[in-house]
């Protein structure tokens, strides 16, 4: 039935729906890693530390459980599943990994739907943001790159994440000094994700010239980025609170430039550092490195820059 739907609408975006195309283009741009870590880091630096930690803690459970739950499932993507399922445009260049569950609607269930859960903010806000994520979830479907199973588990699973970190953050709120068995039991978690991922049997189908129709392997290195993205993110997140203990509580002028300082070395990071990092330790340890390194980055070392340049400029 989810194959049928797809094709339904695929007709259909063919046809008279080609005008949707854009703009459904446009909000799955919305739950690609990248928009969610530029957004979730300029919050954090420039907006509200508070707000930014939480989204980023939220993003790392959300990282690690829709790892866990690709290499477990191991679904192949709809195209693969069924030839007559074309997905629009390059649409499938962002498709990486298992199919399900989406891991495009994870990463908007925490920038938009973490938002959404929380009654601190307005409720216009929230209703906003909520259907922001619906038309990310949508999104995935109507360019054909993922099933309705796919998006309806991930925007559950990845909301739930969400709220249940809401409760965590604030456990730490009130018990500060206890921040460290937070970390020690993300580290521990990410690791045997990480082991689970490396040691599990994936599945091995060959087509009829004998080829093997999808590498386990190589789907399982979303899984690698999540656990390097998460183990970075604790890090530096407990680093930052013993060493940097940095506020946005500064003026507009400063919050400015250090969104935009903070992107330039972030930008650095990601596209000149790290691919050289991936030449040199390729498979699972270079993907693990080259994520922790940007993340790192985020949590820690340019809070930890931009705290001491703003001390130098205050002299």
């Amino acid at each position: 039935m989810d194959i049928d739907i797809l094709l339904a609408l695929q007709e259909f975006r063919n046809g008279a729906g080609s005008f949707l195309t854009g703009f459904f283009s446009k909000m799955t741009f919305l739950g690609e890693i990248n928009t969610a870590i530029v957004i979730m880091a300029i919050l954090y630096w420039s907006v509200s530390k508070e707000l930014g930690s939480y989204l980023l803690m939220g993003w790392s459970g959300n990282r690690l459980a829709n790892g866990v739950m690709k290499v477990t499932a191991c679904t192949y993507r709809p195209w693969i599943r069924d030839a007559r399922v074309l997905p629009y445009g390059n649409s499938i260049n962002t498709a990486t990994g298992y199919s399900f569950p989406s891991g495009h609607i994870m990463n908007a269930s925490t920038v938009f739907g973490g938002i959404a859960v929380r009654k601190d903010y307005p409720r216009a806000l929230r209703v906003v943001l909520g259907l922001v994520m619906v038309f990310v979830a949508f999104s995935r479907v109507y360019l054909g790159v993922h099933t309705p199973q796919d998006v309806l588990v991930g925007a559950a699973i990845g909301t739930l994440v969400m709220w249940l970190t809401l409760r965590l953050m604030r456990w730490v709120e009130a018990h500060p000094g206890k921040d460290w068995l937070v970390v020690c039991a993300g580290v521990g978690l990410s690791a045997a994700v990480a082991l689970y991922a490396a040691l599990k049997p994936y599945p091995a189908d060959y087509d009829a010239e004998g080829k093997l129709i999808v590498d386990g392997a190589k789907m399982a290195n979303d899984t690698f980025k999540g656990v390097g993205y998460s183990v970075a993110f604790l890090t530096g997140w407990i680093l930052e609170r013993r060493f940097v203990n940095f506020t946005t509580e500064v003026s507009v002028q400063r919050k400015l430039m250090r969104a935009v300082i903070g992107l330039l070395g972030y930008y650095a990071v990601s596209l000149i550092l790290t691919p050289l990092l991936k030449t040199w330790g390729p498979g699972p340890a270079g993907t693990f490195i080259s994520c922790f390194i940007q993340m790192f980055y985020i949590a820690f070392l340019f809070p930890l820059c931009a705290k001491r340049m703003e001390r130098s400029s205050d002299r």
